[in-house]
């Protein structure tokens, strides 16, 4: 792949005609006792792809958790059933082709009243088939679901017993570890459980809410229904992936359903629950996704500690296509499945975290991306001052009390001020040589305002940039990070394969085993990195796929 960032992921997810399906109240009740009288709630929530991408680029394959700046996160089993409202125990594990969407809805969405039982239960799985399709089991195939979920629903009493919480987490684990790869532009899975994942845990591209979410109900990503606001528009995998890189220990919430009542909860969810702390395997049909909520425990409302090594596993191959039984293939992820309950990671009491942080430091990346230069990103954060300075100029102050001219004022002043002297230092770059420091830059800004697009004559004369006068060369070496594939690159790409293959191994030995990297170490406040630090950096370009063929 070139030095391009790839962009935002094509997220695949097919809730949007999922109220179109017209259900008897006999369906409702078989929908119920199959374990999705609360999936089929779900909502239709406008994916925020940049987000999405974003969160993928901080995913780590080896341990299934999210790498950000205060530690690593995980979607658990505990928040599959809080969210989703599904079941997360019980069984665990029970042929081939594909079937498209569009042909079971216009084929089943409507039952007639007076129709036969038989006729009933067979409009009924075939919404089913399409409610896994659409949400928890969707596909980048776009508009098609695999029948293996089929036989399942056969009895449904019997599908109310699997663990199809367990599943759904085990098919977003593969989705992500799939979708981090640079050679990937796509991602499926419930991406609507990994968006108000972010939207409970993280103060990131969080919409604001046009209702009281006291009053909750079930399951919780039913918060965030409806309308909700917040500046979106603008917001690319750049903004997130910046947002990410300096996230602050304010902007977790770690258990961000302590403060919820209770009483709405099923008790058979709340019997599960415990089961979001067991260190185990997640099947669904060829997918095996290890679960380690030991390296996330303060989701769990406990200290962190240094967690243990993760042994690695085989990501096996679509050996159900042909309606191959895995039982014996996977005979040692079933039996971790089946230990579960026995495997729940417990509190260290009085612990101090300083020790796991300085360790957790030591094996992460502390900014995402590989190195672009920060002449464009310099520019753009120049453009928004002098956006804001002229809408300080030319606002009306009529009609406006004492307090509200006076702070007016204190913006334009301020405004003016950092156009001034905020680029006073030799860390930031908008020229390429001497000369073009001294050159007035002139010519059209496009700008953005109340839904309106116009543009504004730009001049910034050079006194108004204090830029010295040898800036230009004295910045030739200076990258910055903004992109999520890797934070080591040079301006000179290593092609060697030998070289590449063995850095990507050893990359997934210190992120698993917890080996030290030697991470880039940013200037103070702007994120800079000089080359001479990025050529001696030992962090890898990329993640890699040990999967093998079953």
């Amino acid at each position: 792949m070139d030095a391009q960032d790839r962009g935002a992921l094509r997220c695949h997810e097919h809730t949007s005609k999922l109220d179109r399906w017209l259900l008897t109240e006999k369906q409702i009740e078989l929908v119920k006792k199959a374990g999705f009288g609360y999936l089929r709630l779900i909502p239709a929530i406008s994916l925020d792809n940049p987000l999405i991408s974003a969160l993928v680029e901080r995913w780590r394959r080896e341990t299934n958790t999210f790498h950000v700046t205060v530690g690593e996160m995980t979607v658990s089993l505990e928040d599959v059933a809080y969210l989703l409202g599904l079941p997360i125990d019980y069984s665990g594990y029970t042929s081939g082709g594909m079937v498209k969407l569009s042909w079971l809805k216009e084929a089943f969405s409507e039952c007639p009243e007076d129709a036969s039982v038989e006729d009933i239960e067979c409009h009924t799985r075939a919404y089913l088939l399409y409610l896994v399709g659409s949400t928890i089991f969707s596909t980048t195939t776009g508009n098609k679901v695999p029948v293996m979920y089929l036989p399942l629903f056969e009895n449904f009493e019997e599908a109310g017993k699997y663990a199809w919480g367990a599943a759904a987490l085990s098919f977003l684990y593969r989705a992500l570890g799939n979708a981090s790869l640079r050679s990937q532009s796509t991602i499926s899975g419930c991406l609507t459980l990994l968006q108000c994942w972010s939207y409970y845990h993280l103060n990131v591209g969080r919409p604001k809410l046009h209702h009281d979410p006291i009053h909750e109900c079930f399951p919780f990503v039913l918060r965030w229904k409806g309308k909700h606001s917040g500046p979106t528009s603008n917001r690319d995998v750049v903004f997130y992936r910046k947002a990410l890189d300096s996230l602050k220990p304010s902007d977790v919430d770690w258990c961000p359903y302590a403060n919820i009542s209770h009483t709405v909860i099923p008790e058979n969810i709340l019997n599960q629950l415990i089961l979001g702390r067991s260190r185990t395997m997640l099947i669904c049909f060829d997918k095996a996704e290890r679960h380690l909520p030991d390296r996330c425990l303060r989701q769990f409302g406990m200290h962190q500690t240094v967690p243990e090594e993760v042994q690695r596993w085989e990501r096996k191959t679509r050996g159900v296509d042909g309606g191959v039984d895995l039982s014996g293939k996977m005979e040692s992820e079933l039996s971790e499945w089946a230990n579960r309950s026995f495997h729940i990671v417990e509190a260290e009491e009085d612990l101090d975290e300083g020790e796991y942080m300085n360790w957790y430091l030591r094996i992460t990346r502390k900014l995402v991306g590989r190195p672009r230069p920060i002449s464009s990103e310099f520019q753009r954060m120049n453009a928004a001052l002098r956006d804001i300075a002229h809408a300080a100029d030319t606002l009306s102050t009529h009609g406006m009390d004492d307090q509200q001219i006076q702070s007016i004022t204190r913006i334009r002043f301020v405004a003016h001020e950092c156009l001034r002297d905020h680029v006073g230092s030799s860390t930031l770059v908008i020229a390429n040589s001497e000369d073009d420091v001294g050159k007035r830059m002139r010519g059209k800004e496009r700008v953005r305002r109340r839904g309106h697009i116009y543009y504004v004559e730009t001049e910034v004369d050079p006194q108004h940039l204090c830029l010295p006068a040898n800036a230009g060369a004295a910045l030739s070496g200076i990258t910055y990070h903004v992109d999520g594939a890797r934070d080591d690159y040079t301006t000179d790409e290593i092609d060697e394969p030998e070289y590449q293959q063995a850095a990507e191994e050893a990359d997934e030995d210190q992120l698993s085993h917890g080996q030290e990297e030697s991470p880039c170490e940013p200037n103070a406040g702007v994120g800079v990195v000089h080359q001479s630090s990025l050529e001696n950096s030992e962090n890898v370009n990329r993640q890699t796929d040990y999967t093998v063929t079953a």
